[in-house]
């Protein structure tokens, strides 16, 4: 069965609350779905999220590359050869990991819904249910303790706390959120590349002498300065994990050669989709590293193909599926939905996304 068309959904949708990191706030999920079409009417989609200060990618870009580069390599051949498929969607163009994520999923997600499987299913796994984190945006403390309760109260264990927007006031803000949860609750710290090695040394060693039992600390350096991570990491206990310093595997194997971090979190539209991601994962257990699965700011598409990826995976960290979560309503009807702090996947074909909101579509084939 052959691929017949590719095209793509220039999707808009408001956030119920601002997101704040120490890279960029937003108040909106700007994003571009991939719909790949079979010869028998079947579509399997894939996302495309903008992220200008983590990947570089822009909606236009992405529908660029995908209706002028990727969709001519794929239309027309057969859709059931999935990873022969992926990889010439990776071969057809430098960086783009966005673009290429998007279709490697549809591919994936059509795959799937052409066997009558849940995407889950066809990456090895069968649970349904899996359990996330939840982001709170980067504030003052008494705005993130606020936020802290109201994530407690509904149902969120494991909180990520944004930081690296002021050093100076960081550990501050962790004392607050600790005091404002109390002990049960997972805390885990997101610098986004905001400190420098020495301002890390100095708030993790706070947190830790404070004994404020912080998780792990994500991408505390600029993402270039592997050597810094790595010195970062040798003069603290808490785990250090990789974000914005891993996209492809060859970024992986430079973190893992120089030792600058102790876990990696692996993202679709980051590493260029399904293939490059269960790489990942791998050569990261093999060589005894902790994972979990991320997300972008995206909708249901993106963030249900990381959940199918992460509940066939078993991570070895509550993975950071939340970012469908913050929308305050959905630009695609079927998908996931959430019960608390479980992503809960549907039991249909696919991602099991029936219809997407249709802003801008174009075609190619």
């Amino acid at each position: 069965m052959t691929i017949a068309a590719v095209r793509t959904h220039r999707l808009s949708a408001p956030l119920h609350t601002p997101f704040v990191t120490a890279l960029r706030r937003t108040t909106t999920v700007e994003t571009l779905v991939v719909e790949v079409t079979d010869a028998d009417g079947r579509s399997g989609y894939g996302e495309a999220p903008q992220v200008w200060q983590v990947t570089g990618a822009s909606v236009a870009g992405a529908e660029a590359c995908v209706r002028h580069v990727l969709a001519p390599a794929v239309v027309g051949r057969d859709a059931d050869d999935v990873l022969a498929r992926c990889a010439e969607v990776e071969a057809a163009v430098a960086g783009n990991e966005a673009a290429r994520g998007a279709l490697d999923v549809a591919l994936h997600d059509l795959a799937a819904r052409r066997l009558g499987v849940p995407l889950v299913r066809l990456l090895g796994g069968t649970a349904l249910r899996i359990r996330t984190d939840v982001t709170l945006a980067a504030g003052d403390g008494a705005e993130l303790a606020m936020a802290a309760r109201q994530r407690r109260s509904e149902g969120f264990d494991v909180l990520k706390l944004k930081v690296g927007t002021d050093p100076a006031g960081d550990l501050e803000r962790v004392r607050a959120v600790r005091a404002a949860v109390g002990p049960q609750v997972r805390i885990r710290l997101d610098a986004n590349q905001g400190w420098t090695p020495r301002e890390a040394v100095r708030v993790i060693r706070g947190v830790e002498d404070a004994g404020l039992d912080v998780e792990f600390v994500e991408q505390p350096v600029a993402r270039w300065d592997l050597d810094g991570m790595a010195w970062v990491g040798d003069r603290v206990s808490v785990p250090i994990l990789a974000d914005e310093a891993v996209f492809g595997v060859r970024d992986l194997v430079e973190v893992i050669r120089r030792r600058a971090a102790d876990m990696v979190n692996v993202k679709l539209a980051k590493c260029g989709g399904l293939r490059t991601a269960r790489t990942l994962l791998e050569l990261a257990g093999a060589h005894g590293m902790g994972a979990l699965v991320g997300s972008m700011m995206e909708s249901q598409v993106g963030v249900g193909a990381a959940a199918s990826l992460a509940a066939a995976y078993r991570t070895s960290a509550v993975s950071d599926l939340d970012a469908a979560w913050w929308l305050a309503w959905s630009p695609v009807r079927g998908g996931l939905r959430y019960e608390g702090a479980t992503v809960v996947l549907p039991d249909a074909p696919g991602l099991g996304i029936t219809s997407v909101a249709e802003t801008k579509v174009q075609h190619q084939g």
